[in-house]
Formats: structure tokens, C-alpha cells, sequence
């Protein structure tokens, strides 16, 4: 504890009820879910979760350090029972349906979840995974938004202790405050920019949405408005945030500066408090319906995700409709209900300590090594747990013109008979399997230029405008002029899905045209069918049934795109698809073996098969040495 001596230098914010922080939580969890179930897109809900969070964590600990009474373990043992006793029951009800129901390849990503999620680590395990939050849900962890509640868990630890720091050290709170919103926020942009995926799951990035919060909860009080601005100031920041998820494009700049945009119209609703006004939004936020349902919330975000997820296995599909949309969120109420009813308020009211809590995860991570998954087995197909190609015995080095690229040598005997270029995404890394048998017979020296989700082009194709590939590219494009190769092996079309979406970027023919003026030649091969689901998790439920894979005509035209095309006389073009598919259907099983091991890549157990097919097609396009 603090002596009374010790003073926080701002003075302690006021302890006033405010009844409409839980409609506002209400509709930041509502917005989540909904977003989630319909509109496979980011709201901006978790954003507000922090701010609160931080609002009135830090009205909280300034008010314990103001009456010189901080007491550490009696805080963290309310927030302990704040956290843990539902996120429990939920990891082990995920433990449990996760072993009858999900796929068996699923079952390690699982288990290794929800441990990180019982330690509040998910967050890093989702970043050290490079999880892509944006993924089809089907295809995605069961217990991945346990993300935010381990950010959350973390900001609990640390927060006291900075504020326990800084009123013994007799420094300005607000002051070090604004400095940590300033360095997180920096941060948050500056890492959102060089790798989005990371920054989203980071912990660093996110704190200066904390200490927004706790900056507001030593201001609030000084600002003095009328009824009729609050009454404006409290709408627009609801409305604004309601709409967030619709306007921001989140999937490729969040969290960075457009977190501003939820956590800013939060703020706004809570300088607005209470107007007075029969018209204000914090009428509607402090109705008895939305405090209620706020008190919901922590249960509701909770159950939502491994609730959705499972109905998108189970289903085999990869949308949700409105009947079975409304029947997930009703489900995930109903679960919300009881676990608040009879889980969270019986421990609240409880005289259980943050000890014998913790305790609660023993028999939780116990049985994570014990329970095994009785759900859908491996049918009669080769389902490898881990199938994608690699260049085995190969040696790396950094481009001289980008330390982004790496060029990547495989092993050869002496002089090789031939140097090849394979250069592209993940898709020209798959045919790393065909090739390795070829260059071994040949004395083909393979080299691979690869990086995810940046096909070979004077664009960035995946992520338009995307500056890391852009560079990238250039500079493979530098390397393979420098290295002047037999011939490059690249794509000659992407985005293979239903609907006849394949195209040949003008980006593709540019970079052909490039290499055409240097003299070297290029195999472009036509790509592969993308689903929008897992091939594998399909056929491990359903077995190798035509749903799990789509028929031909729905995916690939008779002509391919390029063939319409001027393109240079230095590109010849392969095209496998009478391979992978046969004349009416793309099958998830050829033979006995799965051609998909995900949504998009081919196996490489299913390449290595096609090893002589390639490279019959490639002496038919170059000399056959």
C-alpha cells in the first residue's frame, strides 16, 4: 500500500456511476459481433473495449493513490475475477467441442491456443503464427479473438505499476500519459505501414488506446459544456462509431491512425455524459435494455467467435445468412446469459482470492494434453499435416539492392546445366515441389526470388499500392537481369476463383517486356482454382464430396485471360489445370491424393506427383537439356 504521503499530481476524477458506459459497451460488443457474423470485417468495437478500459481503470488507481491506499493484490484479484472465470469456462467448452467436432488437423493449432489464451498471450502467439486476422473464418482459430482479452490481461498487469511508479517518483500522470499515447500511437502507424499483420495483434501498438482512456479520465471533469453541444457531441460519436467498420477500409490499416477514428467518437460519447437532454444518446446508452445487454458484453465477444467458426465448419460453408446469422448471435446470448448468471456474478459476489482463481487453469491447461479429437478422421486420401513445398538444401542471401529480398540458391554439382528463376508469391513457391525432382535429374541449379502475396509485377497486385512489394519486386526484377538465367519461371494469370475471375495483370506483361528487352526468357504457368474455404477441413468433414472442391466451368475459362493478349516472344505458357481438374469438376481428391492442403496452395505431396508433367511441359516450351 501507499502512505498517505504520497499524492498523484493531478487531481483524482470524480466516482460517479455512469450508466451510459454500459450502453456504449453494449453496442461496441453488438457492432463486433454483428461485423463479424455478416460482414467478415473489423468494426472498431475492440478499440472502444480499450478506451473504456483505460478510462476507468486509471479513474480508478488515481482515486486509490489520491486516499494513499494502492493495493496491488486486492486489485488485481477484482480484476482476476473479472477476466477469468468466464474466459474458462469458454476454453474449456472450446476444449471440448473442439475434440468432437472440429477436423483433426485442427486439433494442435487449437490446443496451442488455448493455452497461450489461458497465459493472456494470444495475441503474441497469433503474431509469431503471422496470422492474418482477415482470413476466411472457417480457416480461423477458434479462441483467435482471445487476442484482445490478452492485451487486455496485459494492460491490467502493467497499468497499476506505471501509475504506482509515477506517483511515487512524483511526476505528472496526465504528462507521462500523453507521452506513452504519443510513442504507442507513432508506433502504431509506423508498424501498421512495414507489416500490418503484426501491428494488429502487437501489444505496443495498442496501448495508446489505454492511455487515451486514462488521459480522458483526469480531463472529463474540467470540461464544461452545454446540454445542447453534449447532446451533438454524444450522436455524432455514436453514429460515428456504428459506422466505422463500413467507411475505414480495416483490413488494410488497422490499427495505426484510423483506430483514431473509433476510440475518438468512444471519447466523444463519454465527454458527453449525461446532457439532460430527452433526446441525447446517452438516454438510449443508459436504457435499462443496452445495461443490461452491456453487462453481457464480456460474455457475448466470449462465445460469438467459437460459436460462428463452428457453424462454418460444421456447415462447410463460408458466409452466413441472415436466418442462420440471427441463430448464431441468439446462441451466443443465450451462452452470454448463462455464463454471466451463473458464472460470472456467483464469483463476484464470491470471497474467492486471484490465487485460488489461477488455480482454475491448472485443470484447464491439464487438459489440453489430455483430451484428443474424436471428430471427423482422415479419410482415404495423403492429407500430410504440413504440405507445403520447400527448396530443401538451399542457401539465402540478402539482394545487395533490398535487404526485403531474399535470393535463395538450391545445391547443384559443379557447373549446373542450367540456372532457373522462380520469382513470385506463393504460387510459384508451391511449384518448388515439380521442380527439385527435375533440377536433381538435370543439374538444374534453382534459384528462388519468393515472397507471399506479391506475384511477379510492375504492381502490386494483392494489396494495391502495398510499397514493401513494390520495392520488392524491382529489385527482383534487378537480381534476375544481373543473374541472367536460362529462363524465369513466373505466373502468367492469379485470382482463379468462382465467378471467372482470372485476369493478366497488365503488371505481369510489363515485367515479361522487361526481361524480353534483356533477352531472357520466361515460362509463365497458369494459376490454380482458389476456393473460399479450407479443401482440407471440407474434405476431413464431409470426406472427398464434390462441395469441397467446384465444378471447371465455374473457374476456369476455356481461354486463359493471356492468350487475348500482345505479349512478348520471349514468354511461352503452361497451363496444368487438365491436371488438377478433370473436364467438368476441380476435385478436392485426385487419386488418392488431396490436391489442396488449404483454400488456395497446392499440396506439395499432390506437385511433386505432377514433377514429370512439368517437366514434359517445360521441353516442350525450352531446349530440353
Amino acid at each position: 500500500m501507499l502512505g498517505s504521503d504520497h499524492k498523484t499530481a493531478v487531481r483524482a476524477p470524480d466516482r460517479t456511476y455512469r450508466p451510459e458506459l454500459q450502453g456504449l459497451r453494449a453496442v461496441a460488443a453488438l457492432l463486433v459481433v454483428v461485423y463479424h457474423v455478416w460482414l467478415g470485417r473489423v468494426s472498431g468495437g475492440v478499440d472502444v473495449f480499450f478506451l473504456i478500459s483505460g478510462f476507468l481503470v486509471t479513474g480508478q488507481l488515481v482515486r486509490a493513490t489520491g486516499r494513499g491506499r494502492l493495493d496491488l493484490r486486492a486489485l488485481w484479484s477484482r480484476m482476476a475475477k473479472r477476466l477469468l472465470p468466464a474466459a474458462v469456462v469458454v476454453l474449456g467448452a472450446v476444449l471440448v467441442a473442439g475434440a468432437v467436432l472440429l477436423p483433426e488437423n485442427r486439433w494442435p493449432q487449437t490446443v496451442r491456443e488455448v493455452i497461450a489464451s489461458a497465459l493472456f498471450l494470444e495475441n503474441w502467439q497469433l503474431a509469431s503464427d503471422s496470422t492474418d486476422y482477415y482470413a476466411q473464418h472457417d480457416q480461423a482459430s477458434v479462441v483467435q479473438h482471445f487476442w484482445s482479452l490478452s492485451i487486455q490481461g496485459q494492460f491490467y498487469l502493467i497499468w497499476p505499476l506505471l501509475v504506482l511508479v509515477v506517483t511515487l517518483l512524483r511526476r505528472s500522470l496526465f504528462r507521462v500519459l500523453a507521452v506513452v499515447f504519443a510513442l504507442s500511437l507513432g508506433y502504431s502507424v509506423w508498424l501498421t505501414a512495414v507489416d500490418q499483420p503484426l501491428a494488429y495483434f502487437h501489444t505496443a501498438t495498442r496501448i495508446w488506446e489505454f492511455a487515451f482512456g486514462g488521459l480522458l479520465a483526469l480531463a472529463v471533469s474540467r470540461i464544461d459544456l452545454s446540454s445542447p453541444l453534449r447532446t451533438i457531441l454524444g450522436w455524432a460519436g455514436l453514429l460515428g462509431l456504428v459506422i466505422c467498420g463500413i467507411v475505414l477500409d480495416v483490413g488494410a490499416g488497422f490499427p495505426g491512425y484510423l483506430a483514431l477514428w473509433p476510440t475518438t467518437c468512444a471519447a466523444a460519447v463519454i465527454v458527453a455524459g449525461t446532457t439532460g437532454s430527452r433526446v441525447g444518446a446517452d438516454r438510449l446508452l443508459a436504457a435499462p435494455p443496452l445495461r443490461y445487454l452491456g453487462d453481457l458484453s464480456y460474455a457475448l465477444y466470449l462465445w460469438h467467435w467459437p460459436v460462428l467458426v463452428g457453424w462454418l465448419v460444421l456447415s462447410g460453408r463460408d458466409e452466413v445468412g441472415l436466418e442462420d446469422g440471427l441463430a448464431i448471435i441468439g446462441a451466443s446470448l443465450v451462452l452470454a446469459a448463462v455464463t454471466h448468471h451463473l458464472v460470472e456474478e456467483p464469483v463476484r459476489r464470491s470471497r474467492f482470492r486471484a490465487r485460488t482463481l489461477t488455480a482454475l487453469l491448472v485443470p484447464l491447461l491439464v487438459a489440453t494434453t489430455v483430451l484428443q479429437p474424436t471428430g471427423p478422421r482422415e479419410v482415404a486420401a495423403q492429407i500430410p499435416a504440413a504440405d507445403f513445398a520447400a527448396l530443401d538444401g538451399q542457401h539465402c542471401a540478402k539482394s545487395v539492392h533490398n535487404q526485403e529480398l531474399d535470393i535463395c540458391y538450391g545445391p547443384v554439382e559443379g557447373t549446373p546445366a542450367k540456372r532457373v528463376v522462380l520469382v513470385g508469391d506463393s504460387h510459384i513457391q508451391q511449384y518448388l515441389a515439380a521442380f527439385a525432382p527435375i533440377a536433381e535429374r538435370r543439374n538444374w541449379q534453382l534459384i528462388a526470388m519468393l515472397k507471399g502475396a506479391c506475384p511477379f509485377s510492375t504492381r502490386s497486385e494483392k494489396v494495391p499500392g502495398d510499397q514493401s512489394c513494390l520495392r520488392w519486386n524491382e529489385s527482383a526484377a534487378t537480381e534476375i537481369i544481373g543473374l541472367r538465367p536460362d529462363f524465369v519461371f513466373t505466373l502468367a494469370s492469379r485470382n482463379v476463383q468462382v465467378g471467372l475471375t482470372e485476369e493478366t495483370p497488365p503488371g505481369f506483361v510489363e515485367r515479361w517486356r522487361q526481361l524480353d528487352a534483356e533477352q531472357i526468357p520466361v515460362v509463365a504457368v497458369r494459376d490454380n482454382p482458389r476456393y473460399s474455404f479450407s479443401v482440407l477441413d471440407c474434405v476431413q468433414v464431409h470426406g472427398p464430396a464434390a462441395r469441397c472442391g467446384a465444378p471447371r466451368a465455374d473457374l476456369l475459362a476455356p481461354v486463359p485471360p493471356y492468350a487475348r493478349l500482345d505479349v512478348p516472344a520471349n514468354v511461352s505458357f503452361l497451363d496444368f489445370s487438365d491436371h488438377l481438374c478433370t473436364e467438368d469438376q476441380c476435385p478436392p481428391v485426385v487419386g488418392d491424393l488431396l490436391v489442396n492442403f488449404d483454400d488456395n496452395h497446392v499440396s506439395a505431396t499432390f506437385m511433386r506427383s505432377l514433377s514429370a508433367v512439368v517437366e514434359e511441359g517445360l521441353d516442350t516450351v525450352t531446349d530440353n537439356s
